[in-house]
């Protein structure tokens, strides 16, 4: 499941990849539209979880923190886009894996395997063919490879997302609220951006508004695919190494003992005492189990 989590993940990603090309196109309010897209993704978000929050001290630090690396991501993204074609961005961006792949064999202990090693050399060379291949817009070469730097810095951001909620959940943080405060910090960091970078005067047009809620939906679906890509597979791909599977397979068989084993003094309970009460009694731990 955790591959179809993840295959979703980035077909939500490439449609909004081609959302954020088409408005960067204009000179239009960014920070704004990322608050749009945070107010959008929160507005599906809270009827679904309303009865389901869980803001324990794990998921707020790990939320605000992902949070941070998501929007950033995103707002050195779009502005990569600005400056930069988008298929040469959107490739450039997915680099995050190969950094998702090393971050999680240095951090969270994960393997590095042969598969892996091919991997990151194969998308190493498949950007630095798109970012010195022929065929491209002329452009001057401050504001090439000004846009080729911020792409490859929105994609560092992006794997340090990843990487946070993996570690978020290895230490029982809450998905959904990781998620919720995640489009909070994309509504403080759009406003934030606007304040700090963005001219004066600008329109606010019906596109904007159909950009936004589009985006919205699309992130709310990239965030909330991946992170139950993560929650349930590896950070750098989505199969479970052989140990965890073992000590899985492990931990079922002891719980089926267990429960053999409850079973067995249930039986040999009624037979010894004839009291109903005491079965119910070693039912009741069997249920617990």
């Amino acid at each position: 499941m955790a591959i179809l989590y993840a295959l979703c993940s980035l077909l939500f990603a490439a449609f909004n990849d081609l959302a954020f090309k088409l408005y960067a196109r204009k000179s239009r309010a960014r920070g704004l539209y990322f608050a749009m897209i945070g107010l959008a993704w929160a507005a599906l978000l809270l009827p679904a979880t309303r009865t389901c929050w869980d803001f324990s001290r794990t998921t707020l630090a790990w939320g605000i923190i992902s949070g941070f690396f998501s929007v950033a991501a995103n707002l050195l993204l779009i502005e990569a886009m600005a400056r930069e074609e988008a298929g040469i961005c959107a490739t450039i961006y997915r680099l995050n894996l190969v950094a998702v792949v090393i971050g999680a064999a240095a951090l969270l202990g994960e393997e590095l395997n042969a598969i892996k090693f091919a991997g990151i050399a194969m998308a190493a060379a498949a950007v630095f063919l798109f970012a010195n291949g022929e065929g491209r817009r002329p452009e001057s070469g401050r504001r090439r490879y000004l846009g080729i730097a911020l792409v490859l810095a929105a994609a560092l951001f992006r794997a340090a997302m990843g990487l946070s909620y993996k570690y978020a959940f290895l230490h029982n943080a809450d998905r959904m609220g990781i998620i919720l405060l995640n489009s909070f910090c994309w509504i403080a960091g759009g406003l934030l951006y606007t304040l700090l970078r963005e001219p004066r005067g600008l329109t606010l047009t019906r596109s904007f508004w159909g950009y936004g809620l589009v985006s919205g939906a699309l992130v709310t679906g990239i965030v909330l695919f991946m992170a139950l890509s993560l929650q349930y597979g590896d950070a750098a791909g989505a199969a479970d190494r052989p140990d965890e599977l073992h000590r899985h397979g492990a931990s079922r068989r002891c719980l089926s003992s267990r429960i053999a084993e409850e079973a067995q003094g249930a039986g040999n309970a009624f037979r010894h005492t004839g009291n109903p009460a005491a079965v119910m009694r070693i039912a009741r731990r069997v249920a617990a189990c």
